[in-house]
């Protein structure tokens, strides 16, 4: 007859006493700490998706807003004509010194006729009268009063002037 064999536990399943292969009610040994990915931020994605919209800001400016060389938008210089000479004049200074200024306009090619100077030489009196003869005697100064008569000059005759050149320039 075959015999049977038991075997004889201690009451509980099989399997169901261990946890992380240590019995139930068994102090578990202390484990290493268990290595912990970083959690990955939004940083990263948020300098990618910044990346991709500077990109494509520039590419849709190139392709649709960026300037054409065909010239048209392009302001060309204005070509030079003739040079009208202006009348020396003399203009009183402060501390009872006078400038004896004399000066010619470079007109554009587009003017039609020679300006009437008088407008010219009025804007030469306002600019230059009352000042020192240190400040007028000055190479900068003299430059940019020269600079800011020309711009006067091409508003007041409707960029007709595009220059001013300084023939008589004179101090006592």
């Amino acid at each position: 007859m075959p015999v049977e064999q038991r075997v004889v536990g201690s009451g509980v399943k099989i399997g169901a006493g261990k946890i992380g292969g240590a019995k139930i009610g068994t102090p578990a040994p202390e484990s290493e700490p268990e290595k912990t990915k970083k959690p990955r931020g939004k940083a990263p994605l948020l300098v990618v998706l910044a990346l991709v919209v500077v990109i494509a800001g520039a590419a849709a400016w190139w392709f649709l807003l960026r300037p054409t060389g065909t010239g048209a938008e392009v302001e060309k210089a204005p070509e030079p004509g003739e040079v009208v000479a202006v009348e020396p004049v003399s203009l009183n200074l402060a501390g009872g010194h006078y400038l004896r200024l004399g000066f010619s306009l470079q007109l554009t090619a587009d003017a039609h006729e020679a300006p009437d100077p008088a407008v010219a030489v009025d804007h030469a009196i306002a600019l230059f009268s009352g000042r020192t003869v240190a400040e007028i005697s000055d190479p900068a100064t003299r430059e940019q009063l020269r600079d800011e008569l020309a711009e006067q000059l091409a508003e007041a005759y409707d960029g007709e002037v595009m220059a001013v050149y300084l023939t008589n320039y004179v101090t006592q």
